[in-house]
């Protein structure tokens, strides 16, 4: 396998990996003073759904990586309008703040799903 292959084969999984982590940290606010550590754990477990949502698409596409580009790029792109009516709506952001957080927070997935892709297509033209 050449170099650029190698490439292209771990960077969509690794960057990956460390948008999930990115998620994740947002997890960490679920802890408060005043709740016990049951109820702690619980907020803490909600708060990371969406990262086990993520690492079971990124297991998809470990295996599949035609089918793991698509929903990558789809969950990046839901997520942008999601995350951009969200900060700039209830969260009053303006539109420059709101469009900030979208290419931190989704931009890294929709660049993933398109490196998937890139992958596969190099992968089937060998």
């Amino acid at each position: 396998m050449k170099t650029s292959d190698k490439l292209f084969y771990w960077l969509p999984r690794l960057l990956c990996i460390a948008a999930i982590l990115f998620i994740s940290m947002f997890a960490l606010d679920s802890f408060e003073k005043g709740l016990s550590i049951w109820q702690q754990l619980a907020q803490f477990l909600k708060h990371l759904i969406p990262s086990f949502i993520l690492t079971a698409f990124l297991i998809v596409a470990w295996k599949w990586e035609l089918i793991g580009g698509i929903i990558f790029t789809v969950v990046g792109l839901v997520m942008s309008t999601f995350v951009f009516q969200l900060n700039h709506n209830r969260n009053g952001f303006s539109i420059a703040q709101s469009l900030n957080v979208v290419l931190i927070i989704t931009i890294p997935f929709i660049v993933v799903g398109i490196l998937f892709l890139v992958c596969y297509y190099r992968k089937k033209r060998i």
